[in-house]
């Protein structure tokens, strides 16, 4: 199996994309992080017109950080892609990441792994109590969204997911540090095939 090297790639990108009632992007966050620390360097916030005006499940959320660019999609992943470039990204990761993978198609030369891959199963998440059911193959059977996975990690009860695109990214790679793995464990949670395949060491 390839395997991901951080020491191939200094940073990586964690993204989370908000969409609409009828299921179009109207945000997204992004922050791109250190591949040995995976502590933050830099955050990005777009909101995408007109979309954000068709309203959301989460559109309350839109305007609690104030966005980097307001702008058509496209501008908006004209700018993302050059950030990304900026920072030789290559590796992007999500929270269920199918998802925003599928919802950001211009995107497709990335190669997209899961968070929740790991966060979800007992062989890799620590935290995951002995008392909670699990299916065979070690995934909890409920409550592995966002919310609860980073209460269980953080042992803050108190948290409460915003579902503001930019603080959700921030949250996702929050699980990522609290978990405690390196990315090559993330290899296994791969789940796109871009058109260029990334070289490894």
């Amino acid at each position: 199996m390839k395997t991901l090297n951080p020491l191939n790639r200094e940073y990586f990108a964690v993204i989370d994309t908000e969409t609409t009632w009828t299921d179009k992007v109207m945000s997204i966050g992004v922050v791109i992080a250190d591949s040995a620390s995976f502590e933050p360097v830099t955050k990005m916030y777009f909101i995408i017109s007109p979309e954000c005006r068709s309203g959301g499940m989460y559109t309350d959320a839109l305007h609690i950080i104030k966005a980097d660019l307001t702008e058509t999609r496209a501008k908006v992943i004209q700018q993302l892609k050059a950030s990304l470039q900026r920072y030789n990204i290559r590796f992007i990761f999500a929270y269920n990441a199918l998802f925003d993978c599928k919802h950001l198609p211009e995107l497709q030369n990335y190669m997209w792994f899961d968070i929740m891959k790991l966060a979800a199963y007992r062989q890799y998440n620590r935290k995951i109590p002995e008392c909670a059911e699990c299916c065979s193959t070690g995934r909890l059977k409920r409550n592995y969204g966002v919310e609860p996975i980073l209460r269980m990690l953080s042992g803050d009860h108190s948290y409460h997911e915003t579902h503001n695109a930019v603080c959700d990214a921030v949250d996702e790679l929050t699980i990522m540090k609290l978990l405690g793995w390196p990315l090559s464990e993330y290899a296994r949670t791969q789940v796109s095939k871009p058109a260029k395949t990334a070289s490894f060491l």
